[in-house]
Formats: structure tokens, sequence, C-alpha cells
């Protein structure tokens, strides 16, 4: 079994699609503690951020939120799969949802700085 260690971990967007409001110059910093892993995240389309999730073994169960730059309030779900790059680079595919306004579905994918 892979152990993953997200603390004081950055990440960057490498692919998303195009209902989703993360650009590459959003900029996530993630916190963990156990099998809880959090994140802020700012930056481009995106005024401030929250995530909380809980780690079970390589999937991310997360709920987020979100200010955008056109000062709208976003909330969210995703189910991340975790694995590494062969640099050993933590890798995240998510398959999320938006839990308000039309309740769009996507995937996007981040990499760790």
């Amino acid at each position: 079994m892979t152990e993953f260690n997200f603390n004081n971990k950055t990440f960057y967007l490498l692919e998303n699609s195009k209902n989703g409001k993360v650009n590459s110059e959003t900029i996530f910093n993630y916190k963990q503690q156990g099998n809880i892993v959090t994140a802020e995240y700012t930056g481009g389309t995106i005024k401030y951020g929250k995530i909380i999730a809980i780690l079970d073994t390589d999937i991310l169960n997360m709920m987020y939120q979100c200010v955008t730059s056109e000062n709208k309030l976003k909330a969210g779900k995703a189910i991340a799969k975790v694995s590494y790059t062969k640099e050993n680079k933590i890798l995240l595919k998510l398959n999320w949802q938006w839990l308000n306004g039309s309740q769009e579905k996507g995937v996007s994918e981040y990499l760790e700085k």
C-alpha cells in the first residue's frame, strides 16, 4: 500500500473541463493531519477557495468552495484518484460536480510542484 503525504505540498492545474473555474494561474497549498487533507487555493480565476477531504488509501473524497474573480460563490464535490508520477510527484485525477447552479460535472488533473 502506497502512502501519500499532502502536508505542505503545492499543486497546479494540468487539465480542466471547459465548465471548470480553476485555470493555470491557480495555486493549491495543501495540509494533512492523519487522513484529513485540506487546501487553500488562489490565483487566476479564483479569488479564494478551500478544500476539505478524507484520504482513503489512494482516493480523496473532497468538498470544495470558492469565490471566483467574478465574485460568484461556488461549491462542489469531487472524487480524486491519487497516484505518483515516475518523477515521484503526486498526481490527482478528479471527477467533480458543482453543487449549486446547473450542477455541471467535469474532470481535471493536478500535479504537485
